[in-house]
C-alpha cells in the first residue's frame, strides 16, 4: 500500500511540475512567498476589526498563538521526526524536476508547512467569522488551495504532504476556533453584565 501511494505521488507531483512556463513560475514564486500574502493579511485583519469591533482583539490576538503552534508542529516537530526527504532533494526524482530559481526548500517535506499554516488559519477565521463575514471561506479557501498547490508545481512537496499539512492545519485551525468561541464569549457577556 505504501508503494502504491508513493507512485501515485511521484506520478502526481511529476505530472504538475512538468506543466509550467514562465507565467506559471511567476504566479507560483508569488504564491509560496513569505511576504506575498501580507496585503490579503492586512485586509482580513481591517475587515475583522470592522465586523467585530471591540470583540475583534481577541479574534485577531489568537491568530498569533495558531500559527506558531501549526509551524512548530510541522516544522519542529514532525518533519524532523519523520526524516521524509523534499522530492527536490530525492536522489530518484531531484534531477527530473523543475525548480524555479533554483529553489528546493529544506531537506524534509511531511507534512506542509505552508499548506498547515494556511488551512489553520483559513479554518479558524471561516469557522469564526461565519455569522458576520459568510463569503470569507470562498477567499481564503481557493488561496489555501493555490499556496498549497504552488508547492508541488515548484517541486519541493509531494501531494501527500499537502494533504497532511491540510488535515493537521484543519484540525488546529477548528481547536483554536472553539478556543475563542468559549472564551469569547465568556469575555462578551461578563462585560455586557458589568
Amino acid at each position: 500500500m505504501v508503494e502504491i501511494i508513493k507512485g501515485w505521488d511521484d506520478a502526481i507531483l511529476l505530472f504538475i511540475n512538468a506543466h509550467h512556463n514562465s507565467f506559471w513560475d511567476t504566479a507560483m514564486w508569488f504564491a509560496s512567498g513569505t511576504i506575498s500574502w501580507f496585503p490579503l493579511y492586512a485586509f482580513i485583519i481591517i475587515l475583522l476589526i470592522v465586523k467585530f469591533k471591540k470583540q475583534s482583539w481577541l479574534l485577531i490576538l489568537l491568530i498569533i498563538p495558531l500559527i506558531v503552534m501549526s509551524d512548530q508542529l510541522a516544522s519542529g516537530l514532525i518533519k524532523p521526526l519523520l526524516h521524509r526527504l523534499r522530492p527536490s532533494h530525492e536522489p530518484n526524482l531531484d534531477q527530473l524536476l523543475h525548480y524555479v530559481n533554483q529553489y528546493r526548500g529544506g531537506l524534509y517535506s511531511f507534512p506542509s508547512s505552508h499548506a498547515c499554516n494556511f488551512f489553520a488559519w483559513v479554518t479558524y477565521l471561516s469557522v469564526t467569522t461565519v455569522k458576520k463575514i459568510k463569503w470569507l471561506p470562498y477567499l481564503l479557501i481557493p488561496v489555501a488551495l493555490f499556496v498549497s498547490y504552488s508547492r508541488i508545481y515548484l517541486g519541493v512537496h509531494y501531494p501527500s504532504d499537502i494533504i497532511g499539512g491540510a488535515i493537521l492545519g484543519t484540525f488546529l485551525g477548528w481547536v483554536v476556533s472553539n478556543i475563542y468561541a468559549h472564551y469569547n464569549s465568556r469575555l462578551f457577556f461578563s462585560t455586557i453584565k458589568k
